[in-house]
């Protein structure tokens, strides 16, 4: 079964479906690797065992992954008898009285949840340390993060306790894990998934869900079993032409790819920059036209923009929380660094958000225009390799400090929230510390395809299936 660990959902659920294995055998040989592994990394903060070995002993939906392990990220996913924290004591003992609709879609392809992995107190840092439940490791050095906000499912899926893992991304919070655990992960177009039924966007379209995954076309298929509007969304991604695990393995064709590493004033970790002109090198050699550039950006404009849309959202994010929990939100129920974005927030002019809002729109139009250009833009996901523990920790004094500590940190992915791209952090690089640096590629609105087809290209040229890291399902 360690073996299997390191299958793809989608050769797992194939043992299923040949009946070479049953889905509780998958299920309980998940759980004893969460079990071994998890006081170490702390990925999973909320076990569905029961539930889990439940379902799996039953009749299971005709889906693509009947009978595959998963874990849902405990943010933004309900499931319904299930504790839901969001990695905030200000949501108490709330057990979730429905499914979400991404849920619902996950169960129906036939995937089996084991638990919640853990997050930062409302997805808001790109470290998963929350207070609360305590930091997750990674598991290529333990020492160091994995990863936010998604770094529960990236630890999870980068030591093969389940195949792929859900996440969502309102700035890189699925790009980012997928980057310092050496997994693929890919942010889908604005609205191609739902996040109904209790919102219809979030972060004022910034956040969309989907998943970190071991294989390019473990993704290709998921997105395909949960993409799609749901009733009542006020607006949607453009329909692909085709199944998108159709595009895993067809010809990318001549494209062009636009490169840098320059993040307008923040420095750029050698590694980082070394890990871009290593796939910048490998696109060229695979017949693609690579050049050096990147649209104009007024980094600081954007910055301040993002930072005034999270601060209100947090507020809105917080209030929301404590209307459905019947709780009032307190400096002690909240991290030091919420509790100052929540009363940033409320300090805020509604104006003042529009106005921002009109700054990010008009930055989406620039980008767009890029676009007309090139078909794919290549960037370092992150300036860095992943940082120690703690380094966002916030101090007496700047209670803040971990949004300057972000900025640095992650230069690059919010641009794709901002904009509504499709984006996916490629594992085709480790420095010499043994540590993976991913590859950031951008697609233009609604081109999922594209991603899909040059990934699936370089997971062909740079496999990297087989790199297994010192804390992993192998005994």
């Amino acid at each position: 079964m360690d073996d299997i660990a390191f299958l793809d959902g989608t050769a797992q659920a194939d043992l299923v479906r040949r009946k070479e294995v049953k889905p509780v055998e998958l299920v309980d040989a998940a759980i004893e690797r969460i079990e071994r592994l998890n006081p170490t990394l702390n990925a999973v903060i909320t076990p569905m065992y029961d539930e889990a070995r439940r379902v799996a002993s039953g009749p299971l939906p005709d889906g693509p992954f009947a009978g595959v392990p998963y874990l849902l990220k405990d943010l933004g996913a309900e499931y319904a008898g299930s504790r839901l924290a969001e990695g905030s004591a200000l949501l108490g003992d709330y057990v979730s009285d429905h499914d979400t609709e991404l849920v619902a879609r996950l169960k129906r392809a036939g995937l089996i949840v084991l638990g919640k992995t853990n997050t930062p107190e409302f997805g808001l840092l790109p470290t998963t340390e929350p207070r609360l439940f305590g930091p997750t490791r990674n598991p290529w050095d333990a020492s160091r993060t994995a990863g936010g906000s998604s770094g529960g499912s990236g630890a999870a899926v980068g030591a093969a306790m389940v195949p792929m893992a859900h996440g969502n991304d309102g700035g890189g919070s699925i790009r980012i894990p997928a980057s310092c655990c050496g997994v693929f992960g890919l942010k889908p177009t604005r609205a191609r998934t739902p996040l109904g039924p209790d919102l219809a966007e979030d972060w004022h379209g910034l956040v969309i869900g989907h998943a970190l995954t071991r294989s390019v076309r473990d993704s290709a298929i998921l997105l395909d079993a949960t993409s799609g509007p749901d009733l009542g969304d006020p607006y949607w991604a453009p329909p692909q032409e085709r199944p998108f695990i159709e595009e895993v393995g067809a010809d990318p064709g001549h494209l062009r790819i636009a490169f840098t590493s320059d993040a307008a004033g923040v420095a750029v970790h050698p590694d980082c920059v070394a890990a871009v002109m290593d796939a910048a090198a490998l696109c060229s050699d695979l017949g693609h036209d690579v050049v050096e550039a990147s649209p104009a950006l007024d980094q600081e404009r954007i910055t301040l923009s993002v930072i005034g849309l999270i601060a209100a959202s947090t507020t809105a994010q917080v209030d929301y929380w404590a209307s459905r929990v019947g709780r009032t939100p307190t400096e002690d129920l909240l991290e030091p660094y919420t509790w100052a974005l929540y009363q940033a927030g409320q300090q805020r002019l509604a104006s003042e958000y529009i106005l921002g809002v009109h700054d990010l729109q008009r930055l989406s139009r620039d980008v767009a225009r890029f676009f007309l250009e090139f078909d794919v833009w290549l960037t370092p996901t992150l300036a860095e390799p992943p940082p120690p523990l703690g380094s966002f920790d916030p101090t007496p004094a700047n209670p803040l400090q971990g949004l300057t500590r972000s900025a640095i940190f992650m230069p690059f992915t919010p641009i794709c929230n901002i904009t509504g791209q499709p984006a996916m952090s490629v594992p085709l690089y480790w420095n010499a510390d043994g540590l993976p640096v991913g590859a950031h590629f951008a697609a233009r609105f609604g081109d999922e395809a594209t991603l899909f087809r040059l990934a699936a290209q370089l997971e062909q040229a740079r496999p990297w299936a087989d790199r297994r890291p010192p804390i992993s399902a192998v005994k």
